[in-house]
């Protein structure tokens, strides 16, 4: 005979009702709206960037519309916990949706190239402190017990984004202008800053702060322009020897770093024997080794496949349609398994980078959808509890600066791998223009390019979970 489970004072505490209970509705709502800014801006903006150029020219700098944004929003996340100590997390968090509004107003109004690529760096500032000072919020304003479901949340806003922006971006291009789309961004940027004082709590003030790390912002600044730049780059060779001297200068934050008197980063970040050490080199290397796929699986799809760019778009929306099930799927879960999961989804990256490259050219869809699904999943198992365990790791001195450059590691990944994909596809032949021949060629070499990098990342995310799992 089946035994019924009781539910107990403990389950309660763990449930979606728990969660949003005491006044913390409000808050999950901004924090959710703040991620769907961060998510949705550089998704619709890649699709309309063609009308862009068709009015405003300057394509050969339209590479810097990303690295722009992306640099931009690197430095915002690596500075928001500091800024929210030293301003309080109500009034920063206010102020980073007054940024977003006014890079978003700066590229409705451009009227050339120059001032558009200067919004675009705004809107990167803006977007990073805003998705900076929502793991802020997340780390001060909700119970241990609740993470791994706000992460969960904060996957599945990243899925709609994924799923809904191209869509946004092509309705506003084919029937309207696209200005329309900063104008959108700029009023829920707008409609955020007004309404975040009222619904971040007054226990979220800051103690003041012992100031910026200004030196570990400016050598950061140098390491990101460069891997974010290295594949703007004539050759291949040189883009890697740029993303190689990036990486070094990366490395010389983490020596200052561990020096300074007002630090940047938690203790421990840049040692891989800790949990926050471990954990962020998982985050970094991992996400590195997973953009590819977002990247260059659209161009090829349409090379190889004759697919339009809206549905080679979807094909690609199944990692983050999986990441979100898959999220959603182990939100509940706790003890021993969050470990086992964080294991799972870094063996199934790796996974999908044995599949993606069999399957791109000339496999069926099927397979493609299933890779990319992979590639998703991994994320959605494994990040919340990734998070989590950083979180709970940070001592209440580095609470702060931890949490929020969760969101500078993830970008920071984000460039390297862009990058090194991007030197994989130009060393294929991608450099000379995208016909059926060169399409084959990076399928296969965008993927296989960052194998290392899974590996990477797997391998701490296995030293992060030794103690858990036998």
């Amino acid at each position: 005979m089946q035994k019924r489970r009781v539910t107990t004072a403990a389950d309660k505490d763990k449930s979606w009702g728990d969660l949003l209970a005491e006044g913390r509705l409000p808050r999950f709502a901004l924090i959710c709206l703040g991620v769907w800014l961060n998510a949705a801006d550089g998704l619709v903006t890649a699709t309309i960037m063609p009308s862009v150029g068709a009015e405003l020219g300057g394509y050969q700098y339209f590479a810097w519309a990303t690295a722009g944004f992306l640099v931009g929003a690197i430095l915002a996340g690596a500075s928001a916990g500091r800024l929210s100590e030293l301003f309080g997390l109500r009034l920063a968090t206010a102020l980073a949706g007054v940024v977003m509004t006014a890079g978003c107003v700066m590229s409705a109004l451009a009227p050339s190239v120059d001032l558009f690529l200067w919004g675009r760096l705004v809107q990167g500032l803006g977007s990073g402190w805003i998705s900076g000072f929502a793991m802020v919020a997340i780390a001060l304003l909700f119970p241990e017990r609740h993470l791994a479901r706000v992460f969960a949340s904060v996957s599945g806003v990243w899925g709609v984004a994924t799923l809904l922006g191209p869509l946004v971006g092509g309705i506003m291009v084919e029937t309207g202008d696209w200005r329309n789309v900063f104008w959108l961004f700029a009023a829920q940027a707008a409609a955020f800053s007004a309404v975040a004082p009222f619904l971040i709590g007054g226990g979220a003030k800051g103690a003041g702060g012992p100031g910026i790390p200004w030196l570990q912002l400016g050598v950061l600044a140098v390491g990101v322009t460069a891997i974010a730049v290295a594949d703007l780059l004539p050759s291949a060779g040189l883009s890697v020897a740029v993303i190689l001297g990036g990486l070094a200068v990366l490395g010389v934050v983490f020596r200052i770093d561990g020096r300074a008197r007002v630090r940047l980063l938690p203790r421990g970040a840049g040692d891989w024997r800790t949990v926050v050490g471990s954990g962020y080199a998982a985050m970094f290397w991992l996400t590195a080794a997973s953009m590819g796929f977002a990247i260059y699986g659209p161009p090829i799809l349409q090379a190889l496949r004759g697919l339009s760019p809206l549905w080679a778009g979807y094909v690609i929306g199944a990692e983050s349609l999986a990441w979100t099930l898959a999220a959603f799927a182990v939100a509940h879960v706790s003890g021993a398994w969050d470990a086992r999961w964080i294991r799972i989804g870094a063996l199934c990256l790796v996974a999908s980078l044995v599949v993606l490259p069999w399957a791109m050219a000339d496999r069926p869809l099927a397979f493609v959808l299933a890779g990319g699904a992979l590639m998703g999943a991994a994320f959605g198992f494994s990040w919340s509890f990734l998070g989590r365990r950083v979180l709970a790791a940070l001592s209440d001195e580095d609470r702060a600066i931890g949490s929020s450059a969760i969101t500078a590691v993830r970008q920071t990944g984000a460039a390297v791998g862009a990058a090194i994909s991007g030197a994989a596809a130009n060393l294929a032949g991608l450099h000379g223009g995208l016909t059926a021949e060169s399409a084959r060629a990076s399928s296969v070499w965008v993927f296989l390019a960052v194998i290392p990098l899974a590996l990477i990342g797997t391998w701490a995310a296995f030293r992060l979970t030794a103690r858990d799992v036998a």
